[in-house]
């Protein structure tokens, strides 16, 4: 498949942020953290997220106060934090009827746009972006403490497992919405931390840096779950970002057409 595709080309960039950074794009609402409790198959989870009351320090893991049960697959640097569209409750629960509550699904950040900006979803936000959350700007310059705001990059989609599952099971019997939710591709994002800091919920969320403008992880699911391959010239510019998960691009590799 060519670069005419369906898919993003690197020259296409999206106009929604297209503007001087940094920029002002959300409020971060809601920070949330788990702890390890008994979960469905007799193991350990702590998907469930609850609000956190006051400001929390983070650190190249992640929240200080926030768990993960099975570090083999969550957590790590480049699991250090996750965020979730509220949108995805919206259509889960559109889709089957429910009402799941947001944090459900182990999101520790939940944002809202401002001044007319789209929301931050998987469609909005690229591969590389680095979000400030907190602190202020001046003239394109930060004048805020530097552990008054934590700087966060995007380096992988979440991947939905079973988990989701169980933790919408209690609401009902429908048996697979993580594979619904990996069709639609809205399962969120995990970032590295850039720099440590203090987190809280209110603060403002700016863009700080886009520099792999084509690289929106609606693009990067479409690619990596698609069975066609594509040209050299589709596939390669994602495996020059230094910044994305490893993971992610051997499967991209495989999707490149051999002449």
């Amino acid at each position: 498949m060519s670069a005419e595709s369906n898919t993003s080309s690197p020259e296409q960039t999206l106009t929604d942020f297209n503007q001087d950074l940094p920029l002002h794009i959300a409020t971060l609402t809601c920070v949330r953290a788990g702890k390890s409790m008994p979960f469905a198959r007799e193991e350990m989870s702590a998907i469930d997220k609850a609000p956190i009351k006051s400001p929390v320090a983070v650190n190249f893991m992640g929240l200080t106060t926030d768990e993960q049960a099975d570090r083999k697959h969550h957590g790590g640097p480049l699991k250090a934090v996750h965020q979730l569209a509220p949108a995805t409750y919206e259509k889960i629960n559109a889709e089957f009827s429910l009402k799941v509550r947001v944090g459900t699904l182990g999101e520790n950040l939940t944002t809202e746009a401002i001044d007319g900006l789209p929301e931050m979803t998987e469609s909005t936000i690229c591969i590389g972006d680095i979000f400030q959350y907190g602190g202020h700007f001046e003239n394109g310059q930060d004048t805020s403490n530097d552990d008054a705001s934590v700087q966060l990059r995007i380096v992988q989609p979440r991947r939905p497992c079973y988990k989701i599952n169980d933790q919408i099971g209690q609401f009902t019997k429908v048996p697979n919405i993580a594979a619904w939710v990996s069709k639609q591709g809205i399962s969120g994002w995990y970032f590295q931390v850039v720099r440590d800091g203090i987190i809280d919920a209110d603060l403002p969320v700016y863009l700080v840096e886009r520099p792999y403008p084509f690289a929106t992880l609606e693009t990067l699911w479409q690619l990596s779950n698609s069975k066609e391959k594509f040209d050299a010239n589709v596939i390669e510019p994602w495996l020059a970002i230094d910044c994305l998960e490893d993971s992610w691009k051997k499967v991209l590799a495989k999707k490149i057409q051999q002449d």
